[in-house]
């Protein structure tokens, strides 16, 4: 649908930034069904290459957009709702004419601030000039966690040296504590840093070179600002040596540190956490604290002793410039996307500033717009027959359990409690978070912004010290996606993720079981992987294995970790089975137990071959489909560090060699690609 010249009157009139010529905000989601027959390649055997026959037109006819790093089903569909979101937001944004509700006046607010482009370029670096004079006006590291405290309140991450926050005890789910967690990075993982080879070190020059152009543009003369600069990279890369690895944090064990505040205090001497803690204003006491990464604490601690004050203060100026630069005039956005989006992933294009914002506006105020989304895009009807696939999934699981040959009847009765036990939230949460202590203007984005994160932290910090709340969700319901909290030990399941193409009810089940069903059990297993099996049904870090189980699930683990480890992601670089095997366990149990449920549907009906396809291979390709996608070679390459899922040819291919069901659906011969001896075969679950 074309914009109106009504409505680009409008926009002018309310300072709204206009998108590119070729993005419209749509009306209505569109329709694209579960099984896409234009989205295949025919002419390849899929007992060769099932990814590339369910998605070689699929990659041909979707090549990744300029703004993209990566493209893929998942991303299409996202953008979709974006546009759809746009719509929605850019009618709330404009002046009443009828009744519009407070949470939808900040919506509109918040969208019609964020889009006035023309305000934010006038304004430059004005909104940042209060942090940056309180930076400058530092006379003594004794007032630093005072000036911490602020800046976490107004830029809610853990660029400003670390993030401090809320989450549920390790030691007793039911208790929500205080967390201390690592940050100061610029770069997005650690070993960036620290690796010698080419690659890295010019990484490391080009990084130095962005942090000097913006210590320059914010002030500092030249020489200066490229000294500044490499006292910068100089710090990160010691706080690096104390940071963790991606596959070092998917060890539950190593962030599970319970402190007292008296502890915490002696980790780190010369940092008053009394004084932070006041600042921050956090009334609760805190008698114990969770602290992810002590050596990380005790470094950056021992750090702030050693390093002058000017050199702190380029620091703080520094983390300050950086998390907020994307949200300042052009001249800035431009200059954090050179490094962050072309340098880094290969990105040709900035997105246009409606994508931009409607993400904004998602993350700051996303159950809010959730309200919109699902009123208008989830019916009961829909959320019962999800519900029903959930159900027949679980099932599946509890009767995988009992037959397993590896697992004693203790571990099975632990392993049958913990299923029982797991709640299964399906489209959106029982009861919306209230925004209205969320001041927005819409004549100041960037406060806005800062208003939200600070509404946010101290939302979070409220949290501590009471009993937890099993209802909140961690994704907004217009997210596509899905996730297993290990902790709640809950599997999630927002609206949009329940939409054409994932979920069709449109069209029979195969499709829709492969696809949806497959995802549900991703996520169910996850409680069950090598990362979720160490947490107990109430959400506990507690070991419920006897030590023969744990043992046996480790060589059936190590099957999958074998065969993922030999993928080759790109040039030489090979897959860190060590960092996905959770989700490749996810993604290879997940679709067995989709199978068995789509049977139990199934069970007594005469299904008929649809385009050219048995009811069998529907279920397969339709599970192929749901990761078609493709990525750009700068952003393979940073996945691959620090992203714990496979590349989607692999998480196609590699769960479809190890199920003898897939052999047989397409009569594939041994000696083909996608064909393992039945000996060979990875099975766990």
């Amino acid at each position: 649908m074309k914009i109106s010249s009504l409505s680009l009157a409008l926009a002018a009139a309310l300072g709204l930034g206009l998108a590119r010529a070729d993005d419209q905000p749509l009306r209505q989601l569109p329709y694209t069904p579960s099984l896409d027959v234009s989205a295949m390649d025919r002419s390849v055997d899929p007992c060769e290459d099932l990814y590339q026959y369910a998605c070689g037109g699929w990659m041909k006819n979707n090549p990744i957009p300029a703004d993209e790093a990566r493209w893929g089903v998942y991303s299409k569909v996202a953008n979709e709702n974006r546009l759809y979101l746009w719509g929605v937001l850019q009618e709330l944004a404009q002046p009443a004419a009828t009744a519009r509700s407070a949470q939808q006046q900040q919506l509109g607010d918040y969208f019609g601030a964020c889009m006035n482009e023309q305000a934010v370029n006038e304004a430059g670096l004005k909104p940042l000039k209060p942090l940056l004079e309180r930076i400058d006006a530092l006379r003594h590291k004794r007032d630093l966690p005072a000036l911490l405290a602020a800046l976490h309140l107004l830029l809610d991450n853990e660029r400003a040296f670390f993030r401090f926050a809320s989450g549920q005890d390790f030691n007793d789910a039911t208790q929500v504590i205080a967390f201390v967690s690592a940050g100061g990075l610029g770069l997005p993982e650690r070993d960036l840093y620290l690796k010698n080879d080419a690659r890295s070190r010019k990484l490391r020059a080009e990084y130095q070179a962005h942090v000097a152009r913006s210590l320059a543009r914010a002030g500092a003369a030249a020489e200066q600002a490229q000294r500044q600069a490499r006292s910068v990279l100089a710090f990160e890369t010691e706080l690096a040596r104390a940071t963790l690895s991606p596959v070092q944090r998917r060890d539950p064990y190593k962030l599970s540190n319970r402190l007292s505040f008296e502890q915490l205090q002696a980790l780190t001497a010369g940092f008053d956490w009394a004084a932070y803690r006041s600042a921050l204003g956090v009334e609760q006491a805190l008698p114990v604290l969770n602290v992810t990464e002590p050596r990380f604490i005790k470094r950056w601690a021992a750090l702030l002793q050693q390093t002058d004050l000017a050199t702190l203060k380029t620091l703080l100026r520094w983390q300050v410039l950086s998390s907020q630069a994307e949200f300042l005039d052009a001249g800035w956005q431009a200059e954090q996307f050179g490094f962050y989006g072309k340098t880094l992933q290969g990105v040709p294009a900035q997105k246009a500033r409606w994508k931009r914002c409607v993400e904004l506006v998602d993350a700051q105020l996303g159950e809010a717009l959730g309200q919109e989304f699902v009123a208008r895009n989830f019916s009961p009807e829909l959320k019962e027959r999800v519900i029903k696939m959930t159900d027949q999934i679980k099932a599946a699981m509890a009767r995988r359990i009992e037959a397993l040959d590896w697992m004693s009847p203790a571990t099975k009765a632990r392993a049958q409690e913990k299923l029982a036990s797991m709640v299964n939230k399906v489209g959106y949460p029982d009861n919306w978070r209230d925004y209205s202590a969320f001041q927005v203007r819409r004549d100041d984005f960037l406060g806005n912004l800062q208003r939200g994160n600070a509404f946010e932290l101290k939302r979070q910090l409220a949290k501590i010290g009471k009993p937890l709340d099993r209802g909140e969700w961690g994704m907004t319901p217009q997210t596509v996606n899905a996730y297993y909290n290990a902790q709640m030990n809950d599997i999630n399941f927002p609206a949009a993720v329940l939409q054409p193409p994932l979920y069709d009810a449109k069209l029979d089940d195969a499709p829709s079981y492969g696809n949806t069903g497959g995802t549900i059990g991703h996520e169910l297993i996850h409680g069950f992987d090598d990362e979720g099996r160490q947490f107990d049904a109430q959400g506990r870090l507690k070991d419920w294995w006897t030590t023969q189980d744990t043992k046996a699930f480790e060589r059936r683990a190590a099957c999958v970790s074998k065969q993922y480890g030999q993928y080759t992601v790109i040039d030489q670089l090979k897959i860190n089975s060590q960092l996905t095997l959770g989700e490749d366990l996810a993604d290879l149990g997940g679709l067995v137990l989709a199978l068995e449920a789509w049977k139990e549907q199934i069970k007594g009906l005469t299904l008929e071959n649809r385009d050219g396809l048995t009811p069998e291979q529907r279920f397969f390709v339709g599970f192929a489909q749901w990761d078609c996608s493709h990525a750009r070679p700068e952003y393979a390459r940073l996945h691959a560090a620090t992203d714990p899922h496979s590349p989607g040819r692999y998480r196609i291919n590699g769960v479809a060699v190890n199920m003898p069901e897939f052999a047989q659906a397409f009569a594939c011969k041994p000696g083909q690609k996608m064909v393992k001896k039945d000996a060979e075969r990875c099975r766990v679950w």
